[in-house]
C-alpha cells in the first residue's frame, strides 16, 4: 500500500507541477557568513519571519489551458516578515486556475543579520526570480515576452522598484544576472509606493533603509518619481479606507503612469482596509480578481 500511495503522490506532484526552486546556486549575493535560522509563525496565516536562503516557489498549469502568461508574486509583510500564504501561494494557485503560471518568491528581509547591505538583498532576489523565469520559459511552457510580476503592500514597494530600477545592476554571479529583468506588466496590490511624507508606510520605511535614513535613498526608493516610458503597464489596486497604506501612494504612482503615457488600470474600493489579499467573501472587493484577469488578458490583444 506504501509504495502505491507514493506512486500516486508521485502523479499528483506531476500534474501539479509545483515546485522550488533556489534563486541562487551557489555564492548567494549581499549575504555575509551569518547563518539566519529561517523563521515560521502559523496562526490564521504562514508568515515567514527571516529568510536564509531565498527560493522562488513555482505553480505552473496544467498544459492544456496554459495560457503562456506567468506572475512572479511578491508577499507583503512591511519588509518584516512575509504572508506567504496568503499574498502568495494562494494567489498563484488562484492564477492556475485561469492558466497563468504564479511563482512565489521567498525573498530576503533587510532586518536580518545576514544581509552585508540590507536594503539590496530584496531587490536583488526580485531581479533574479524575474531573470530565472524568463531563462527557464521554455522549459516551463512560459512565453518569454508575457512575464508580469505582482505585489502586496510592502511586496507592492518591492514589485514597483523592480518595475522603475530594472536597470540597475549591483552583482553579476552568473549568465542568469545578464538576462533581462524587465517585467512585462506589474499588478500592484494596496502598494507601498512613496517614501516621502505625508503618505509613506513608515515600517517599511524603516526596514527597508533605517530610522533616519539619507535623503537620496527616500528619494531612490519613492518610485512615483522614477516613473519613464520604459514603465511596464501598471494594474493597481486599493481600498480609500486603508488605514496601513494611504491610498494617495496607488493614486501617485497612477498620475505619473499618466503622465508617461503607460498603459495604466486602477480600481479604487471605497472599503476594504488593508491586505485583503484574495478577498475572498468580502463582498464587492472580490471583483478586483476578475478586472485583474480581464486586464492581464487585454495586453495580450
Amino acid at each position: 500500500m506504501k509504495i502505491i500511495f507514493i506512486y500516486f503522490l508521485s502523479i499528483y506532484t506531476l500534474m501539479a507541477q509545483n515546485f522550488k526552486l533556489p534563486l541562487w546556486e551557489n555564492n548567494i549575493p549581499n549575504q555575509n557568513d551569518v547563518k539566519v535560522e529561517e523563521g515560521i509563525e502559523i496562526t490564521d496565516k504562514l508568515r515567514i519571519t527571516a529568510v536564509d536562503e531565498p527560493i522562488m516557489e513555482v505553480y505552473l498549469p496544467e498544459k492544456s489551458y496554459a495560457t503562456g502568461e506567468a506572475v512572479v508574486i511578491f508577499p507583503g509583510g512591511g519588509y518584516r516578515i512575509l504572508a506567504y500564504d496568503y499574498e502568495g501561494t494562494d494567489v498563484a494557485k488562484w492564477l492556475n486556475s485561469f492558466g497563468i503560471a504564479g511563482i512565489v518568491v521567498k525573498y530576503r528581509l533587510p532586518h536580518t543579520a545576514n544581509n552585508i547591505e540590507c536594503r539590496l538583498s530584496p531587490f536583488l532576489d526580485a531581479q533574479r526570480a524575474v531573470r530565472l523565469t524568463r531563462y527557464n520559459a521554455d522549459k516551463w511552457g512560459i512565453k518569454a515576452n508575457k512575464i508580469g510580476i505582482m505585489g502586496f503592500s510592502a511586496g507592492g514597494h518591492l514589485a514597483s522598484t523592480l518595475g522603475t530600477h530594472f536597470e540597475d545592476n549591483f552583482f553579476t554571479t552568473d549568465e542568469i544576472d545578464s538576462v533581462n529583468c524587465r517585467p512585462d506588466f506589474m499588478i500592484l496590490m494596496y502598494p507601498v509606493i512613496t517614501f516621502n511624507e505625508p503618505n509613506l508606510h513608515s515600517g517599511s520605511r524603516t526596514n527597508l533603509i533605517g530610522e533616519n535614513p539619507d535623503v537620496k535613498l527616500v528619494e531612490y526608493y519613492s518610485n512615483e518619481l522614477h516613473i519613464s516610458e520604459k514603465t511596464p503597464p501598471t494594474f493597481l489596486i486599493h481600498a480609500a479606507d486603508d488605514k496601513g497604506v494611504p491610498v494617495e501612494n496607488s493614486l501617485m504612482f497612477f498620475n505619473n503612469l499618466k503622465k508617461n503615457n503607460i498603459k495604466s488600470e486602477m480600481h479604487i474600493f471605497e472599503n476594504g482596509g488593508h491586505g485583503f489579499g484574495l478577498a475572498i467573501g468580502k463582498g464587492r472587493l472580490e471583483q478586483w480578481k476578475d478586472l485583474c484577469i480581464s486586464w492581464i488578458k487585454d495586453l495580450s490583444k
